[in-house]
């Protein structure tokens, strides 16, 4: 009999916490070496994503599509994707923003044969800047953008401003410094390039990485879940050991 109370409450609580668990769906990039399909563990980001998760007791199955797509995923009503991510912060009234997963160095890839010279983000409208399709910046760059003050070149990937900085089109480009490193290391289309372009020596700012749940009763859910998880990890042990 003791036997068999004992099974019982082990069988009770296995089927506790398989009713407990959910799978939380996210939408990303392959943005590397952030998040990728074909990176080691999917990407910085979302090991530290899936380790908060793990840490609530549910698992994150993460899906990879262009930017743009990502986000429009993410913010339809009854989607599976209850938010994207790696994003920077933004005003929004579709979407809810987790708290910081850990921080990226935004800066400008320039040509090693002229480097440019700026004091602050106003004097980049003297020279021919790259931005990526829906992409944020900084909110003051993003706001001269949207003013006029700033009439960049728009591009749907990191990769063809890097090509553009090299071969002269363009004079920068706003770029992650771990982005571009990743990429002149391991995209072959870059070869040529590598020798020609570096970061700017002065960075735009250190910018925060977050998830972007949706704003509704779902997004909120999982964004508390998430915040909660993310107090159970180091966070900066996980991206240090993906940025490598």
């Amino acid at each position: 009999m003791k036997l068999n109370y004992a099974l019982i409450g082990l069988m009770l609580a296995f089927t506790g916490s398989s009713v407990n668990a959910e799978t939380v769906h996210l939408s990303s990039l392959d943005w590397a070496p952030y998040s990728g399909k074909s990176l080691a563990d999917q990407g910085a980001s979302v090991v530290v994503a899936k380790a908060a998760f793990k840490a609530m007791g549910h698992e994150l199955v993460v899906d990879f599509f262009p930017w743009s797509r990502a986000v429009k995923l993410a913010s339809e009503s009854g989607s599976k994707y209850a938010g994207y991510f790696p994003e920077y912060l933004y005003e929004s009234n579709e979407f809810t923003f987790s708290a910081s997963m850990g921080q990226g160095p935004l800066g400008l890839v320039e040509n090693k044969s002229s480097p440019i010279t700026w004091s602050q983000v106003a004097d980049l409208a003297n020279f021919k800047l790259g931005v990526v399709q829906d992409y944020v910046n900084t909110e003051e760059l993003d706001a001269l953008i949207a003013s006029g003050s700033i009439k960049p070149q728009t591009v749907t990937s990191d990769e063809i401003n890097v090509q553009k900085v090299a071969g002269g089109r363009i004079d920068i480009a706003v770029i992650d410094a771990n982005v571009l490193s990743y990429m002149l290391a391991n995209n072959n289309k870059l070869a040529s390039a590598k020798e020609k372009v570096q970061m700017n020596t002065k960075l735009l700012t250190n910018k925060d990485l977050y998830i972007a749940f949706r704003n509704d009763a779902d997004g909120k859910k999982w964004q508390a879940i998430y915040n909660e998880g993310l107090g159970k990890i180091d966070i900066n042990a996980l991206m240090s050991a993906h940025l490598k």
